[in-house]
């Protein structure tokens, strides 16, 4: 049961978008989904036999890290680029900058790869939090729009489209999920989240980043704010990306969602799997042991995590493989943190 004050707390909220005239983010309580279809579900192409495989780079150029994280697990070839459409979905839960958001430049190079390896067609969309719309507003704030087009992607926000409804019967905490439509839309769907510790989900990597796809009427406060963190992983049954690349050029290790103490880390991490490369984003944090939602506690016994598993969104820890490159000192410290926390 929802208690009272967390039901006048929902009420203040719309009351606020409504006499502030935020049309946008009001006009999203009332609508219908375009359709309805089954979840969006892909295998994962960058598998080592049974293994999940994860690519970690570091202490390098933006570019080449991306190239090389993504290399360790088989390349782009992989993803059969060429002559395809393709969604990039960052993290643009408002204006602010990285790491509270994805960092632009990781944004614009990965465009720019993608070009490279012949896509015909790399579009960069979300849509922000509630109380943070327009998400046109705060791409151009944390410079992601920017980006984006000045490397020939065009940017789109979910907002602005419809919506389709997923029957996740197998679920427990979320049996129907609303969707943006561009789910389904391109051929290919990279997600590209930044490192960040998160108040109400204790992080927030590769699955909670689905969650800006969602509809506004089904964030998980709105849905089960006792079970946020199992209602983000479910969510994830309505799809699953093509391919992951995990911005820690710079992560937050405390605090979030909208602000926290950042940390130059300098790293990117690949993976075709949500769980395996969460949990590499974890032993990040966790090896700061600033956040106690994150140090108190091994990665796998995360609520985000067990209940991804449990509903087949990712591997179980005997079926990780992880493969990291060279960098310098500070580099190189924090992989062997991050395999002593994972």
């Amino acid at each position: 049961m929802l208690s009272r004050r967390y039901i006048l707390k929902i009420i203040g909220v719309f009351l606020l978008f409504l006499f502030s005239g935020n049309t946008t983010a009001l006009a999203q309580f009332f609508f219908k989904p375009k359709k309805k279809s089954f979840p969006r579900i892909r295998e994962n192409r960058f598998m080592d036999g049974d293994k999940a495989l994860v690519g970690i780079s570091g202490s390098k150029p933006i570019e080449e890290m991306i190239k090389e994280a993504v290399a360790f697990i088989g390349g782009f070839e992989k993803l059969g680029v060429k002559g395809k459409t393709i969604l990039v979905k960052p993290n643009v839960v408002s204006g602010e900058k990285n790491p509270a958001t994805t960092n632009p430049d990781v944004v614009g190079s990965l465009v720019k790869i993608l070009y490279e390896y012949g896509a015909q067609k790399v579009y960069v969309g979300d849509m922000s939090a509630f109380r943070t719309l327009s998400t046109t507003r705060n791409m151009k704030k944390n410079r992601i729009k920017q980006a984006a087009e000045e490397n020939g992607a065009e940017v789109i926000t979910f907002e602005d489209f419809g919506w389709v409804e997923v029957d996740l019967p197998k679920n427990q905490y979320i049996k129907k999920a609303y969707v943006t439509e561009w789910i389904f839309r391109p051929d290919i769907i990279i997600n590209l989240p930044v490192i960040k510790t998160h108040r109400s989900a204790s992080y927030s990597i590769t699955l909670k980043n689905f969650i800006g796809c969602t509809h506004l009427k089904q964030r998980p406060y709105l849905v089960d704010p006792v079970h946020w963190e199992e209602v983000v992983a479910e969510f994830n049954a309505a799809y699953t990306p093509d391919l992951n690349i995990v911005d820690g050029t710079v992560s937050m290790i405390e605090g979030g969602p909208w602000e926290g103490t950042p940390a130059d880390t300098n790293l990117i991490i690949a993976s075709g799997d949500r769980v395996a490369a969460d949990i590499v984003g974890l032993g990040v944090i966790k090896s700061f042991g600033k956040w106690e939602p994150v140090t108190e506690k091994d990665v796998w016994e995360q609520k985000q995590i067990k209940t991804a598993i449990r509903i087949g969104a990712g591997v179980p820890k005997e079926k990780v493989k992880l493969i990291s490159g060279q960098g310098d000192d500070k580099f190189n410290h924090l992989i062997e943190n991050i395999k002593k926390n994972i």
